[in-house]
């Protein structure tokens, strides 16, 4: 069967291509980046229907730490395979790299979630192990970056962020000390203390504050939100999510509280899913010996029955779940990382 000239031609044309990705491969080794770019832009001019080299020059984009130039890569990686019905696993990799770029690029959290998204899509193409821990990686980082600038605490009241905006945090607490001994009973002020104490890392002060606000006023929602705060970050998820629910029956649609809630209830199902690393599992049980509630809970010795009936007598431990008492502390052990489910 004869070739024609359009066939021979496009058969050197994928030759060539495949040479200069070979000697990109080369220059990769040697860390030799200017070159490696130079070769694959060439394989890509010589043969476009072969979408690896986009995905290559990507990652060799991505390692340079230039971003958009591998984000775009990846765009045109994506929508060339679509045309050519190349392999689900190709289009999945130029995904997670566009992925990997987004993250590296992300400063907030959401800038996470754009990269969170698009390795969902990559996923969704292939179930590839690499992707789903980038996937994890991405949003447990997201996470810690909403927890850190969730407790970085906003001034309502207007007058009183202008004082912190003259003033150092410390003389803000002197100034609102002082507001204090003239007016004891303004649960605004405690709330405003207690923001500063926050700055300050002070959290037994921060606390003091924030329960006495509440005190003063059982349905200012602001006070809530210090206490839940407080005890989130000292990592009392099970106390940080009871405060959020009890602000919650005073203000329902505060955003503030929901947010809290909802936050308490991931850290929470974290340890129910055994999800903890053992650095933070670890962590998280020596804080819980220190809580006099889980003490309570493990030298009570009905309780104490209860464990030792779910380990070794599966009947009995049916009857218990029927108690709404006990299964409320079993679930404060779960959170606490001091029982593991399976």
């Amino acid at each position: 069967m004869e070739v024609s000239e359009e066939e021979k031609e496009m058969k050197e044309k994928k030759a060539l291509a495949q040479k200069d990705k070979e000697a990109g491969n080369a220059a990769y080794k040697k860390k030799d980046f200017g070159t490696v770019i130079q070769h694959y832009t060439k394989a890509i001019e010589f043969d476009d229907a072969d979408i690896s080299f986009l995905t290559n020059r990507a990652a060799v984009y991505l390692e340079m730490g230039k971003y958009e130039d591998c984000m775009k890569d990846c765009d045109k990686a994506v929508e060339r395979g679509r045309e050519l019905r190349s392999d689900y696993k190709m289009i999945s990799r130029a995904l997670t790299r566009k992925g990997s770029a987004m993250v590296k690029m992300a400063k907030t959290s959401k800038d996470y979630e754009p990269a969170i998204e698009t390795f969902q899509k990559a996923l969704t193409e292939h179930r590839n192990p690499e992707t789903l821990k980038k996937l994890n990686d991405a949003e447990k980082a997201k996470k810690e970056l909403e927890q850190h600038e969730y407790f970085d605490p906003q001034i309502a009241d207007e007058e009183h962020e202008k004082v912190l905006q003259r003033a150092e945090v410390s003389r803000a607490v002197k100034h609102y000390t002082e507001s204090l001994r003239r007016n004891p009973k303004d649960p605004r002020t405690y709330s405003n203390r207690a923001a500063c104490y926050t700055k300050l890392g002070a959290l037994p002060e921060d606390l003091k504050d924030a329960e006495k606000c509440i005190e003063l006023d059982p349905t200012f929602a602001k006070g809530y939100t210090r206490k839940g705060a407080v005890q989130f970050f000292m990592k009392e998820y099970e106390k940080a999510l009871e405060t959020y629910q009890e602000g919650l029956k005073h203000d329902a649609k505060n955003q503030e509280l929901l947010d809290g809630v909802r936050r308490c209830v991931e850290q929470i199902n974290e340890a129910s899913r055994g999800d903890l690393t053992p650095e933070e599992l670890k962590e998280r049980q020596a804080k819980a010996m220190q809580d006099p509630e889980i003490q309570n809970i493990l030298t009570d010795p009905v309780m104490r029955q209860v464990l030792a009936d779910f380990q070794e007598n599966p009947k009995a431990a049916q009857e218990h779940t029927k108690n709404l008492l006990v299964m409320n502390k079993i679930q404060k052990l779960v959170s606490a990382g001091i029982v593991q489910v399976k």
